[in-house]
């Protein structure tokens, strides 16, 4: 069976934290990789800058992405997930503190997945963290691999 990988893209440490420690608890995510900005869940995704060489056919099971993020935002790092076919079926869940009704919208016309607020207490977002990592680690059937090249592979952002 094949490692069921979860990208983490929080710049917040003490959010990061509580997120990594939440999906301990639960067992979730053997595989997990932390990116800080968007530009980093970017190039981990592409294969590209300090993850040049990483095979970029393998995807994660799963996005958890932050909005608020330093270099590219969340809505912008969707937006060129979405433009690229190599990514445009990747699950993304968008796990935020915001209560903005535009970003949820905004989230959702962009595609993604899921629109989930962080819930302030620690056993809520624990418990929004197992929902979520058995959900789209355990039920959900994913869709198929990414592919690295192939027709309508392109570059990120292009089509």
């Amino acid at each position: 069976m094949a490692k069921k990988t979860i990208l983490l893209v929080e710049d917040n440490p003490d959010d990061r934290d509580l997120t990594v420690r939440a999906l301990k608890r639960h067992q979730l995510g053997e595989d997990l990789v932390l990116a800080t900005d968007g530009v980093e869940a970017l190039d981990y995704l592409f294969g590209e800058g300090s993850y040049a060489g990483r095979d970029a056919s393998v995807c994660p099971q799963v996005v958890l992405l932050d909005l608020k993020l330093p270099k590219l935002s969340g809505l912008e790092v969707l937006q060129r997930l979405r433009a690229d076919p190599r990514t445009r079926l990747l699950p993304v869940v968008i796990l935020t503190t915001s209560n903005e009704e535009k970003d949820r919208l905004q989230g959702y016309h962009l595609g993604a997945n899921s629109f989930v607020r962080k819930p302030v207490d620690f056993e809520k977002f624990s418990d929004a963290v197992r929902e979520l990592g058995l959900y789209w680690l355990v039920r959900n059937e994913p869709p198929p691999p990414c592919k690295s090249d192939g027709p309508g592979a392109h570059g990120p952002g292009t089509q």
